[in-house]
């Protein structure tokens, strides 16, 4: 099986179905007791078969925000990803420490026992901190993932579309389904009763372009907003923008300068929480000098909760990358929102982001059919 064919597999067909086994780790920091149970009762309510990790209640004997040791944590990893009986790996929640893992994980082990008894290869899921895995799956693996709200989280508790969300991405094919947030979807938050009035009526409002970024107040209702307008096609890879740059001159992601000749051009995310500006701009500019940048033929923002204005974030993006010929969108949602929608890791998108008009960003179908045009197509012709 090619990496192409490997990471197109969930494209036709859903990765899990009521009966599977899945792992649920704690690769970065602790949980408590009552998480934990409905981070279970939650996959079981699913038809899945939940094995938690041996460790998974650990904690780390000096440094409080581990989950266990890092061998107690990579045991639980490596055991999970190669017991033959996996399904997928599921991660209980982020924080700190992920990173920590990769030095002493045999990739080639792992990529013997990547398979399921299937043929398929087997799903790691999870988010934040969980970005460092993603990478190195991408890179010594070379499967897609999926980078998800995790169930050990407030989401999962909180939000009232978070669980059906992700259930859809893991019960489902990717292939043709629309990423992010839908473009009807209400962001009313610092925004004037004018505005929100205005847009009810029609949901689809000019986007801003960077020589017209303002205060949130001036945003359209839509919540995904063009920065810099175009059309590109990639595979989709990213994640945390603190977690890429802490990764940069590592093995996973020594070879960045050369991402577009091993898997060709990319649509490149990032999202991070909690986090200033001045700090986000050195995260920025370690990814641009270390050449992070350079295959990409678009780049999507997801939330930036914590962080500072929207507005601000956007801004410093389109100072370094503005004039780099490729199309930049906002306000996606991936990340920290509390309401994040997945994103699958590895696989092919198109992003359709015209000037003037809500973009958006599809998987290709498995055949190599662009959805965006197509969709694109269709509504031209409605109207």
């Amino acid at each position: 099986m090619s990496r192409t064919e490997i990471s197109s597999s969930y494209l036709e067909s859903a990765p899990l179905q009521a009966g599977d086994t899945v792992r649920l780790i704690a690769p970065s920091g602790p949980t408590d007791e009552e998480s934990l149970l409905r981070a279970i009762a939650q996959l079981e309510s699913w038809g899945l078969r939940v094995v938690p990790g041996e460790n998974i209640r650990a904690r780390h004997p000096r440094v409080t925000y581990l989950a266990g040791t890092d061998r107690q944590r990579r045991d639980d990893l490596v055991d999970a990803w190669c017991d033959p009986g996996t399904d997928a790996v599921i991660a209980l929640r982020g924080g700190f420490g992920a990173m920590r893992l990769l030095d002493g994980i045999d990739f080639d082990l792992m990529r013997r026992h990547m398979r399921r008894r299937d043929g398929r290869p087997k799903l790691l899921t999870g988010s934040s901190d969980i970005t460092a895995l993603h990478q190195a799956w991408e890179h010594h693996l070379g499967v897609a993932t999926l980078f998800c709200p995790m169930v050990g989280n407030d989401p999962f508790k909180n939000s009232a579309v978070v669980p059906d969300e992700v259930a859809s991405w893991l019960f489902d094919h990717w292939g043709g389904r629309e990423l992010g947030f839908p473009a009807e979807d209400a962001d009313t938050e610092n925004r004037s009763p004018s505005d929100i009035s205005g847009a009810e009526k029609s949901p689809k409002v000019t986007n801003f372009l960077p020589d017209t970024v303002a205060g949130d107040a001036n945003r359209p209702l839509s919540r995904a907003q063009t920065l810099v307008p175009g059309r590109a096609r990639g595979r989709l890879g990213g994640g945390n923008l603190s977690l890429i740059a802490a990764g940069m001159g590592s093995p996973e992601l020594a070879d960045v300068r050369d991402r577009r000749q091993k898997y060709g051009p990319s649509v490149l995310m990032l999202e991070d929480v909690d986090e200033e500006l001045y700090r986000l701009d050195n995260l920025l500019v370690q990814l641009v000098r270390g050449g992070w940048f350079a295959s990409a033929d678009a780049v999507v923002l997801g939330s930036w909760e914590d962080c500072a204005k929207v507005h601000e974030v956007e801004a410093l993006v389109i100072d370094y990358l503005g004039d780099a010929g490729i199309p930049i969108v906002s306000e996606l949602g991936f990340g920290h929102d509390p309401d994040a929608p997945s994103v699958p890791l590895g696989v092919d998108v198109t992003l359709d982001a015209p000037a003037g008009e809500v973009p958006r960003l599809w998987v290709d179908r498995a055949d190599g059919h662009d959805a965006a045009a197509n969709t694109t197509a269709e509504g031209a012709a409605q109207r």
